[in-house]
């Protein structure tokens, strides 16, 4: 019995946005655990446009995989984030570096208040009802790079698996794959899997194409650029 048990617990909850980071960590999960023991799990929290969504549905069609969905907008419903439906912010143009460069270190304004913490405790919970041993998450150092998203840090990422380890009675632990690394290795690890990055979607705007000015556009770029290849969604 307790051998069938631990065989059960060889799947994994991914939180899944549709975008670089997460599609490539869905695809790490898949080559682990076999496709049909991953569970994608993509998160409506009110963002502005829903490219990431649909870029979520088409991987997921490409892949051949049915994942969750839960809708945790109002949640949020107090944040000016620029992210946001009721946002007054604009989204920002230019790099992380340098929109810190010009508002001071710390978070920038796409930082959705507490957003990793919030999707890992409803991945936690989806993976404990769901016989899930492990939860994804594709948090990377660019991102934590002078705290402009905290609950991307290796700090936050350790305390946050202490915490579902422990909440779940020992039972699930988090994977951050990529939390030492920068999205240009997430990108090397995806080029080696296959994973079609033609379906995905970075852009914090909800253009027809990608702006190519916001933060993550450049990160994007530079990640493709940086392995010597051309970004397939450009």
């Amino acid at each position: 019995m307790k051998g069938d048990l631990m065989a059960q617990k060889q799947k994994a909850v991914v939180l899944f946005s549709g975008g670089v980071d997460s599609t490539t960590c869905l695809a790490l999960a898949i080559e682990r655990f076999g496709k049909d023991n991953v569970v994608p799990l993509s998160i409506q929290y009110g963002q502005k446009h829903s490219k990431e969504l649909e870029a979520a549905a088409s991987i997921l069609a490409y892949y051949g995989i049915e994942g969750k969905t839960m809708d945790v907008t109002k949640l949020f419903a107090f944040s000016n984030c620029s992210l946001l439906t009721q946002s007054t912010e604009a989204i920002p143009q230019g790099s992380y570096k340098e929109q810190q460069e010009t508002e001071g270190e710390g978070t920038v304004s796409t930082y959705v208040p507490f957003r990793n913490g919030l999707f890992l405790s409803a991945a936690a919970s989806l993976a404990l009802s769901l016989d899930c041993g492990y939860i994804y998450y594709g948090a990377h150092s660019d991102d934590a790079a002078g705290n402009a998203y905290p609950d991307c840090t290796e700090h936050f990422y350790k305390s946050m698996g202490d915490a579902i380890f422990e909440g779940s009675g020992k039972e699930c632990s988090l994977e951050a794959p990529f939390i030492n690394h920068n999205k240009a290795d997430v990108v090397k690890e995806g080029l080696r899997l296959g994973v079609p990055y033609h379906l995905t979607w970075s852009c914090y705007e909800g253009g027809d194409k990608p702006c190519g000015h916001c933060g993550t556009c450049i990160d994007r770029a530079e990640a493709f650029r940086a392995n010597g290849v051309e970004d397939p969604a450009q």
